[in-house]
């Protein structure tokens, strides 16, 4: 016998829900999509970039993969691989790991483009339009294929770039300052 699969009418309804598992989900259309894990590349530059922001907010203020995104659209949740959250999350936070679009925007999202056209498009143009809808301050897509690091910054209702970094040239931040790190760094051989 085939099990229907369960329709959520609404986010309230996906949050309280609960399947026993660890399992990340997106809702799309009414329906839970497992998360899958993340590639081994994808967690090692985000957790490079946990360690440089680490002196700079503290451990309380910077979020892993875990950090659920409620945002408008489909799917209504995003799991950035890092995020920069504001002082104000961090006791909205301890309950459940979700910023709701009631709350505040963080103040910065990274992702890091995973292989193949559909993730490439997803991070480009998807993501970026729901983070822009959500305004968040600043969105950084790092692209391992071609090794760069795109800082967009929300001007007004939209994100417009604000540099593309490469090789061997210090990341900067428009909220954050020069950081000191290169890209170079992060695709470093050890």
């Amino acid at each position: 016998m085939t099990q229907a699969k369960r329709r959520f009418l609404s986010f309230d309804e996906y949050l309280s829900y609960d399947d026993g598992t660890e399992n990340l989900y997106e809702l799309f259309n009414g329906e839970l999509i497992e998360v899958p894990p993340e590639s081994g590349l994808n967690v090692e530059i985000a957790s490079f970039l946990f360690a440089v922001f680490l002196p700079i907010v503290g451990h309380r203020r910077i979020r892993g993969h875990g950090l659920e995104l409620e945002v408008r659209g489909e799917p209504k949740n995003r799991y950035p691989d890092l995020t920069i959250i504001q002082e104000e999350h961090i006791q909205l936070l301890k309950q459940r790991n979700t910023i709701r679009l009631s709350m505040a925007p963080p103040l910065l999202v990274v992702e890091v483009v995973s292989p193949g056209d559909l993730q490439r498009d997803r991070d480009y143009i998807a993501k970026r339009m729901q983070y822009q809808d959500r305004e968040i301050p600043e969105y950084w897509i790092i692209d391992p294929q071609l090794e760069t690091v795109l800082v967009l910054v929300l001007a007004g209702d939209r994100y417009t770039e604000f540099s593309t970094f490469q090789g061997d040239h210090a990341i900067q931040s428009p909220q954050f300052g020069r950081l000191n790190f290169t890209l170079a760094q992060i695709f470093a051989a050890e």
